[in-house]
Order: C-alpha cells, then structure tokens, then sequence
C-alpha cells in the first residue's frame, strides 16, 4: 500500500501520458496462472495498440508495430509492470517469485516444471534478470514463439526451480537489488 501512495504521482503521469499517446484504456488486463493453477487477472500498463493480443501473445522487440511510443520507453525500463503492485496487494503475487504463465505456455509445462506453479508468482525473478531483454532475442528468431516454447521457456523454468530450492529472505533481498540495478542500466 505505502509503494502505491509514494508511486501515486508517478502512476498518474503515466497513466496521463498513456492516454494521450493513443487510443484506448490504460491498463492492460490478461488471465495469468498463479499459485496451485489458479488463474488470475494480472495488470500492466498498457503499450501496445488496441486489439493487438488478437496477432500474438508474444512481441518480439522495439520493432514489433502493435507497440506505441510510450510503450517503447514503459517497456524499456519495465515501468508498465507497476500496475501489478495491485496485483500483489491482492494477494495474487509477491514481489519476487516466478513470473505468472499465460494458460497457454502453462499447458506446455511437465510434472517438474509444474512446481513452479507451488509458490505464489512474484514481479522479478532470477529468469527475469536472465531474460531482461527477451523481446530482442525472439525478434531475432524466425519463429518467435517455436524459441519461446522449445528454448527460452524452460530455461526460465530451470531459474525458477533454482529459486525455488533457494529461496529466502537474502535471495529475495538479492534479486530486488539485481532488478534495480538492471532497469537504471537499461
């Protein structure tokens, strides 16, 4: 609650600035699978055009068209992530844990995997860090989505499962220090 106060001006300007960069909400909504395979609704800030989830749940980096000019930048330094701390006041998700799957991509997961779905779903993780900038290596790729599933997915699963095994107050504390330092290097 104490973030959402000191973030209140911060998140009125870019909400603001969303607005009147294009048409259509604020906010992005998308059904994330949580905790024991609950399903739950995860915010964010807009930055892509209306309707865009419509040609893919992917995006595949700065080039990618559906992205608006704001987005490019709320993108960049995960500022369209702040939305989810509503997300973690509900109890839906924790500051660090692993990030929260579509249902499609959690479909995919076999029984080791699946543990991942054991702990409640946190804003940063050790896969985040890894794959800060996931969005221009699948630009890279020919078929962003095959990488996504065949490649990038479980060795996000692997960084979640060493969370995990690992998990605790330090770890957490040391993820939040590596998630800071990456947005101001970004």
């Amino acid at each position: 609650m104490v973030f959402l106060i000191v973030l209140g001006p911060l998140l009125l300007a870019l909400s603001v600035w969303i607005a009147l960069d294009s048409p259509g909400g604020v906010l992005f909504t998308q059904i994330r699978v949580g905790q024991f395979g609950k399903n739950f609704r995860l915010f964010k800030f807009r930055t892509m055009r209306p309707h865009s989830e419509a040609a893919g749940q992917l995006t595949v980096g700065a080039t990618d068209s559906r992205i608006t000019r704001c987005g490019r930048l709320l993108r960049k330094y995960k500022l369209d992530e702040l939305p989810q701390l509503i997300n973690i006041l509900t109890g839906d998700m924790s500051v660090v844990g692993p990030r929260p799957e579509v249902p499609k991509y959690v479909a995919l997961y076999n029984a080791e995997q699946r543990r991942v779905l054991d702990v409640r779903p946190g804003l940063t993780d050790f896969a985040s860090l890894e794959y800060f900038r996931e969005n221009e290596l699948l630009a890279r790729s020919d078929d962003p989505e095959g990488t996504y599933i065949r490649e990038v997915m479980p060795a996000k699963l692997d960084l979640n499962i060493r969370y995990i095994t690992q998990q605790g107050m330090l770890t957490d504390l040391r993820i939040i220090w590596r998630t800071v330092q990456a947005i101001f290097r970004a």
